[in-house]
């Protein structure tokens, strides 16, 4: 047997976590960026007193909420395109429980992160212990149970030399492009002080890289002759082509081919939104550019995407009879959906691929310029909506001074809501990853942590954050961990004095308006909150704009600010983008008294029935 070391588990993980690398542009950078905490008994005394002596090689952060800190670790992974991840840990009980809204946002984005919440005492002597939750017909069971469904990798520790089989487990997890999201190893707090010997080599260094799986020759071929075929290709960029560093691949792929990009929400950014055949977003939240090729097109090449009901309009938008889809994705789940053609890849090596196979090969130059017309009608649309007026301003004319001000080098950040449709459609992204957006858990409270978690993963960049007053009242506690840590977000905070996005829902589907603005829900006293004063409290520089010039003038102003800013302009809550989009199935009642739902009810049946059965 080789040399060995005592430790704790705890000392034994947060060691292990320390020699994990990888290389970013020929440099060697530790793999984990940090560790958020917020402790309490099920971590203090254990993994507490570990994380202390690595310090320095391991920063630990503070945070003021259990799931914010998880979602800034989330999008520090995101910001960093999955080459870099943090982990995240909590003390038992409602403090793990705060993380699994979190855990399942990274899920559902495969997006890595480590979580560590503390568990029970696995030798049960003290139980039921604080916090703990009791299972009447289980003794297993504790409340960290509920990562289960939402974890790539699960595992509860409950002898310390576990700990050695499930980092190995949970890096391969963490580092691989097809199974990657979020791990979970819960750490009963008795183990976590436990000794053990463990052997010196658990702590070597390890470089881990970015795995590019090359296509399968028989799909290639399958692949290649399609798009041969096709007379009217369009391209579906999702979130995927992010992650590969694709970008500068799909560009000269799209232009020797002549085919036209479209977007999805986590793929918004994959091509300058200035490029002549990026027609931005698709779907539901799409431009008009993307949405009329989308109904067009008779070969559709998804690349890096779930297919998520937004992007494919709840699969009413390809009304295409003789269309084909070609999966081009790391992971092979998503690479079959709707029947598509499988070309299982590494985006930006598959699009390479591709490229090789069509040589000589372009799409019908009709079909291109249309695209390209299509995009210079649109742009004249955007422009019009974002353009400044007198009246109470609509999100479109807040996004448009954002946009004007502070222009397209920005990184921009924003979650759930009304905002993920307005900024799908008419934000002008640049750089790649310059466009953050949450929409696949669409989880309101994302905005400003995730803000955060993107200025640590890009310090020198500019991170604006643009979230409504809703998402901001949900989670707002990582504006004080922000100054505290001297990292400056720009906030837009857009008060409609409710949930504006769900209550147009509400009207769109027959509904009354009932419980989502403030004024429609019960209420003694309507609740006027001063965000500005409230951002100020926790430290920002906060001041309430009255018009859309005056939010021009003091985006210009806090470019000079030293902390985090936040700016409250007042919209209106009933007013969204009406050009471009697409019908979304959102069930309406079979059965009512309301003559708007029986309404709503007729077009709605008539909208499913462009839904494509069995694609």
């Amino acid at each position: 047997m080789g040399n060995t070391i005592r430790l704790t588990m705890a000392q034994a993980l947060t060691r292990f976590m320390t020699a994990q690398m990888t290389e970013i542009d020929g440099e060697k950078v530790p793999i984990f960026g940090g560790v958020w905490a917020i402790f309490g008994h099920g971590n203090v005394a254990g993994l507490g007193e570990a994380l202390w002596h690595e310090r320095e090689r391991l920063p630990t952060f503070r945070a003021h909420n259990e799931q914010a800190m998880a979602h800034a670790a989330i999008a520090y992974a995101k910001a960093n395109f999955r080459r870099r991840f943090m982990a995240a840990t909590s003390s038992i009980g409602p403090g793990a429980t705060n993380m699994v809204t979190a855990a399942a946002l990274a899920h559902v984005n495969r997006l890595p992160v480590l979580l560590l919440p503390g568990d029970v005492f696995a030798h049960r002597l003290p139980d039921p212990v604080l916090q703990q939750v009791e299972d009447f017909g289980d003794g297993t069971v504790s409340a960290n149970d509920v990562f289960r469904p939402v974890s790539r990798y699960f595992d509860r520790i409950i002898r310390p030399e576990q700990i050695v089989p499930a980092l190995a487990r949970a890096m391969q997890v963490l580092t691989d492009p097809a199974d990657c999201g979020p791990v979970t190893l819960a750490l009963c707090q008795d183990v976590q002080a436990e000794a053990y010997d463990y052997p010196e080599t658990f702590f070597a260094e390890r470089i881990w890289t970015q795995r590019r799986p090359r296509a399968d020759l028989h799909e290639l071929k399958l692949a290649s002759t399609a798009l041969r075929k096709a007379k009217k290709p369009l391209i579906v960029a999702g979130g995927g082509v992010l992650y590969s560093q694709a970008s500068a691949a799909l560009a000269k792929f799209a232009e020797s081919a002549g085919i036209p990009v479209c977007e999805t929400q986590g793929g918004k950014s994959s091509l300058p939104d200035r490029h002549q055949l990026n027609m931005g977003a698709v779907g539901v939240t799409g431009t008009s550019a993307a949405n009329r090729l989308a109904e067009e097109a008779d070969l559709i090449l998804a690349i890096g995407t779930r297919l998520q009901d937004f992007t494919t309009g709840s699969w009413a938008l390809f009304k295409n009879e003789a269309k084909a889809v070609i999966g081009l994705n790391v992971q092979p789940f998503d690479a079959g959906k709707h029947r598509a053609v499988s070309l299982v890849a590494d985006a930006r090596e598959g699009l390479k691929e591709l490229a090789t196979a069509l040589v000589g090969w372009t799409a019908p130059v009709a079909w291109t310029n249309n695209a390209r017309k299509g995009k210079l009608e649109w742009q004249k649309v955007a422009a019009k909506a974002t353009a400044a007026t007198n009246a109470m301003p609509s999100d479109a004319q807040v996004i448009g001074a954002v946009q004007r001000t502070l222009g397209s080098s920005v990184t921009l950040i924003n979650a759930s809501g009304g905002l993920p449709g307005e900024l799908h459609k008419l934000w002008q992204a640049g750089a790649p990853g310059s466009y953050h957006g949450e929409y696949g858990y669409s989880t309101m409270g994302y905005e400003i942590a995730g803000g955060l978690g993107i200025k640590m993963a890009r310090p020198a960049e500019e991170v604006v954050v643009m979230v409504g007053d809703g998402s901001y009242l949900m989670l707002n506690s990582e504006i004080a961990t922000s100054v505290m840590l001297g990292l400056k977000l720009t906030v837009v905070l857009l008060d409609n004095r409710g949930f504006g996005c769900i209550n147009r829902l509400q009207m769109a589907t027959g509904g009354e308006n009932f419980n989502n603005l403030l004024k429609d829900a019960r209420h003694e006293v309507m609740p006027a909150v001063d965000f500005a004063a409230h951002a100020a409290s926790m430290g920002a520089v906060a001041e309430k704009v009255a018009s859309i010039a005056d939010l021009e003038a003091a985006l210009k102003r806090s470019r000079k600010n030293d902390r985090t800013t936040v700016l409250v302009i007042d919209t209106d809550p009933l007013i969204s983008t009406d050009a471009g989009g697409h019908w979304w199935d959102v069930a309406v009642p079979e059965v009512s008294e309301r003559k708007q739902v029986k309404s709503a009810r007729r077009q709605y049946e008539q909208k499913r029935k462009l839904q494509r059965v069995g694609d």
